[in-house]
Parts: structure tokens; sequence; C-alpha cells
């Protein structure tokens, strides 16, 4: 029903659809905190666990094969893109990593990344988060673009799984950011709107996404290894460290399997 309602559309407009879902349920992750003021730290690693393992299937099943099944189809060995593409995601994400500040959940502000700023402890949580959602955002908008491109690894349906796969691990995203600020003291409807503030550069990175890869047909298969490289750089530089920071990891390994496998599952299923 859905994916029938959005082939109406043009793709860049699927995009922007798809992406405002991911940021509505970012925003509802975040509306928690109007019904609890703390969040146990093993609830927390099992939230960001989940993300992590969401978002390494993704990587996979919705990007990084499509793209070296779409570079099969060119004279160029098909590995190329997929490793080019790859690298360049990590390269760009460790770029801004250095650049924009931003602070993990665990940390004292003093440990704050990035370029010194005086930005306040909840805005620097806040951009950490924003930093996760610019590949997802990307890697939603690059598959509706490459549908548009009618490549045939890529389908409507499969993009469809891959926004509703993201759009699940923003669930706990959200309330990884607007409780533990409620637990700092600020009001819940700041902590809700710092909250669901994070994920508002989805739609910006999905509609960029799939514009640049419909404007561009041949550095499609290079886009989607792009997305692949910047996730997984998110999941191995905060997500998985972030999660095993209890003692007890196992909450957090058994949310990435979970998280994994219901990725899986919905890219195989409905891709």
């Amino acid at each position: 029903m859905i994916i029938a309602w959005l082939k109406g559309f043009d793709p860049i407009t699927q995009a922007l659809f798809a992406t405002l879902f991911t940021w509505g349920v970012t925003a509802l992750g975040a509306s928690l905190v109007f019904l609890f003021k703390d969040i146990n730290r093993k609830v927390l690693n099992g939230m960001l666990g989940f993300a992590a393992g969401v978002m390494i299937a993704a990587s996979f099943w919705s990007l990084l094969a499509p793209a070296i099944e779409m570079a099969e189809q060119t004279s160029t060995p098909a590995w190329i893109p997929a490793a080019v593409g790859f690298l360049a995601g990590g390269a760009f994400l460790f770029g801004v990593d250095k650049i924009l500040p931003h602070l993990r959940l665990s940390q004292p502000i003093e440990q704050a990344e990035g370029i010194k700023t005086s930005w306040q402890r909840s805005v620097l949580l806040v951009s950490a988060i924003t930093l996760h959602n610019i590949p997802e955002g990307l890697a939603v908008g690059v598959a509706f673009g490459a549908v548009a491109a009618n490549m045939p690894s890529a389908s409507l349906a499969g993009a469809v799984a891959l926004a509703i796969g993201i759009g699940i691990q923003n669930f706990p995203e959200g309330a990884a950011v607007s409780i533990p600020l409620r637990r700092e003291g600020f009001s819940r409807l700041k902590s809700f709107i710092y909250g669901q503030a994070s994920g508002i550069v989805e739609p910006i990175a999905g509609v960029l996404g799939a514009f640049a890869v419909i404007s561009m047909k041949p550095i499609l298969p290079y886009a989607l290894a792009f997305a692949a490289g910047a996730m997984i750089f998110v999941v191995v530089e905060e997500l998985i460290p972030e999660s095993q920071q209890d003692s007890k990891t196992d909450i957090a390994t058994i949310g990435a399997m979970v998280g994994f496998v219901i990725m899986m599952v919905l890219d195989v299923a409905l891709g």
C-alpha cells in the first residue's frame, strides 16, 4: 500500500517522504522523555547496540551489495566502486568527526571532540547524534535515487525497507538524547526539542543524496558504497564503543544481533 502510494511521486519527493518518516520516528523516540526522567544504562546500551546492528546490516544488504551488482554491469571491475566509495564515505565522516564539535553520552564535557567551542553540553550531545544521522539520511536518499536510475538490483520496495529499518533504529536514538538531557535538569519540552532536532539532518541529506545520483548516474555505485562506509564509520567510532561502557556488555551485543537480523529480514523480504 505504501509502495503503491509512493509510485505516484518523483524519486526526490519519495526520498523526502521517507526521510521525514525517519525523522518522525526520531521525534517519537524523543517523546519518551514525557514518560520517563531517567533511562537504565543497560537499556540504553541495548538500544545503542540495536542501532549498530541495523546500520551494519543496512550497509551490506541495502548499499554495498547493490553497489557491487551495479558495477558488474559496467566495464569497471566490480570491487573498485565498492572499495573506493566505502573508503571515501569513512574518510568523509572522519573529517566531519574531527571538525564538528560533539560529545558522547558517557564523556565529560572536557572530552568533547571536534573543534574547540563554547557550546553547552546539551548542544554537543545533539551534535553527536546528528553526526550519526547524516549517513542514514544519505543512504535512504541514494537508495531512492537508485530506483529512479532503473538499476536492476534497485527496487522501490528495497528503498522502503531501508527507510523502515533506519526509522526503527532512530527510535532508540531519539530517546538516547532526550532522556539523558532530562536527567541533567532540562525541562521535558526542551529535552524533547533537542532530541528530535538531531534527526532534522536526515531529510536534508536524503534529498541531496537522491538528487546527486539522479543527476550523475555513473556515480551511483560509488554513492551507495559511500553511504555504507559512512554508516560503518559511525558504528565503529561511536555506537559500539558507547554501548560497551557498562561492565556487562551482553545486552549491547544481543541488541546488535537483533538489530542486524531485523534489518536483514526487512531487506531480504521486501527488497
